[in-house]
C-alpha cells in the first residue's frame, strides 16, 4: 500500500512510543530544497536558532514522552548533499531532541544493514521510503510483513553508530 498525504500524516500522528529512521542515501533530492541547497554551496550557513515544522513536532513529542531518531550510513569524503544535510538541519533537530546517529563505512564493512531507507513507528509499523538513483522520492510503502528484521536492523544500526554531535566533533 503506498502512503501519501494524510496516511502518511497518520503515521506520526497514530505513533504512540517512537519514529525511527533508517538513511542510505548520499543525496535526497528534494525541489523545495534546491534554493537551500545552493546557498550552502556558495558558502552561507545555517543561522543559528533556526525552526521548522519539523522541529516543532519532534519538540512536541519529545514533550510526551515519545522518541525520534535516526541513523545516516556515510562515506567520506561527504558528499556535498551530507554536508548541507548536517549544517541545515542535524545540527538543528539534535537541539530539540531528535537522536540523530551517525554509522561512517568508509573504514570499515557493512555490519549488514539493508541497502534500503525506512520509518519504524512503536517498533511495528515499518515504511519503506523508494528513491530513484538520484535521491529523488518516488514513493512510501507500507510493508506488510513480519517487522522483526527491521526491529533487529534498527538495534544495529543504534549499537554500531555515533551520536551526530560526537561524529561531527572527531
Amino acid at each position: 500500500m503506498l502512503l501519501a498525504g494524510k496516511e502518511w500524516d497518520d503515521c506520526f500522528d497514530s505513533m504512540e512510543r517512537s519514529a525511527w529512521r533508517l538513511e542510505t542515501l548520499p543525496v535526497y533530492t528534494m525541489p523545495q530544497e534546491a534554493e537551500r541547497l545552493e546557498r550552502f554551496l556558495s558558502g552561507e550557513s545555517s543561522p543559528d536558532g533556526c525552526t521548522s515544522a519539523w522541529m516543532d513536532e519532534v519538540r512536541r513529542w519529545v514533550g510526551e514522552g515519545k522518541s525520534v531518531g535516526r541513523v545516516h550510513l556515510v562515506t567520506r569524503p561527504l558528499s556535498d548533499y551530507l554536508r548541507f544535510e548536517f549544517e541545515y538541519y542535524y545540527r538543528h533537530h539534535v537541539q530539540v531532541g531528535e537522536d540523530i546517529r551517525i554509522l561512517d563505512l568508509t573504514d570499515r564493512e557493512n555490519p549488514g544493514l539493508p541497502d534500503q531507507d525506512f520509518w519504524m513507528f512503536d517498533d511495528a509499523t515499518v515504511v519503506l521510503m523508494r528513491y530513484r538513483p538520484d535521491g529523488t522520492p518516488v514513493g512510501r510503502e507500507l510493508y506488510e510483513g513480519n517487522p522483526e528484521p527491521y526491529r533487529r536492523w534498527k538495534r544495529l544500526a543504534v549499537t554500531e553508530s555515533v551520536p551526530f554531535l560526537e561524529y561531527m566533533s572527531g
